[in-house]
């Protein structure tokens, strides 16, 4: 399970400190989530704090890590 953000994100840090994994940095162009680190909150929050912050919507489920039922 990951989410990802799109390149719709216009870079205003509001994701990367509510992440209580530490699984957002800034990339080339835009925030990237490490699938590797993300657990899209589970065991932390009810829903993923990235997601519940970011003002334009451009953060996803990832389609190559689903979500585990």
């Amino acid at each position: 399970m990951a989410l990802m953000i799109t390149d719709e994100c216009i870079n205003c840090d509001v994701c990367q400190p509510e992440c209580p994994n530490e699984a957002i940095s800034p990339g080339d162009n835009y925030y990237i989530i490490h699938p590797s680190k993300c657990t899209e909150c589970v065991g932390h929050y009810a829903v993923p704090q990235c997601i519940e912050v970011c003002p334009v919507a451009c953060i996803i489920p990832h389609p190559d890590y689903p979500r585990t039922p």
